[in-house]
């Protein structure tokens, strides 16, 4: 079998992968998922710490420029379409004033809303000991960037060059699990429409639509494993 364009090593539970799926399944092209065992620490081990020294998921190993490897999502996003988008369907060009305003969205996405969604998660769900101090304000950090979201996205459809770019679909796997962070009582259509409209848009995109449909079935495979 030929190699693929790509390789990309991810983890099938994690949000962060999931941003690299989507993007290379709406530009058409094409790569290998390499799933890390998280369970076994494979992250932490020296064959992957080669291709990540930081250990953790995705990185990407592109096959066509010579092995070139790249690790943390926005980075990876950003290579994937500043060398293979290049009619610029997601991406604003480098010339433009808009480019900064493509890497205020992504740096947002990947200093507020992934890191506070993840510390709600892990102490609501997987702390040895109950802080509802803790759970407390990384929920309610969690509803200031949506907040912040909201203030923008209820005057303008995306959140930069007025089209559909890597700073919208970023967003997307985080969000998809609010529910598991926020609690039952949470109703993100209620709470922040233009955002969930928005969101509804991204995820209504053949190539994101297939990531979660595929990460749906490997959890749905995990969890039977698990139950036997």
């Amino acid at each position: 079998m030929a190699q693929k364009h790509f390789t990309l090593w991810t983890h099938f539970a994690g949000p962060n992968g999931w941003k690299i799926t989507s993007l290379l399944n709406e530009l058409g092209l094409d790569y290998e998922p390499k799933y890390i065992d998280f369970f076994t620490n494979e992250q932490k081990g020296s064959e992957y710490l080669k291709i990540n020294p930081n250990g953790r998921i995705p990185a990407l190993i592109d096959h066509k420029n010579n092995d070139y490897i790249v690790w943390e999502s926005a980075a990876i996003m950003l290579y994937i379409v500043d060398k293979y988008d290049t009619e610029n369907r997601l991406n604003i060009s480098a010339g433009d004033p808009e480019r900064h305003h493509l890497y205020q969205w992504l740096f947002f996405q990947m200093s507020g809303q992934g890191p506070y969604m993840g510390q709600a998660s892990w102490f609501n769900r997987n702390h040895p000991e109950k802080l509802p101090s803790a759970i407390e304000r990384y929920q309610n950090e969690t509803r200031r960037v949506l907040g912040v979201l909201e203030s923008v996205l209820s005057k303008q459809q995306w959140l930069d060059g007025g089209k559909l770019t890597i700073a919208d679909i970023i967003y997307v796997p985080w969000n998809n699990i609010l529910g598991q962070v926020l609690g039952p009582e949470f109703s993100f259509e209620r709470e922040f429409p233009a955002t969930f409209k928005w969101h509804s848009q991204i995820t209504a995109l053949p190539g994101v639509k297939a990531g979660i449909k595929e990460k749906a079935r490997l959890m749905d495979e995990f969890l039977k494993s698990r139950a036997k």
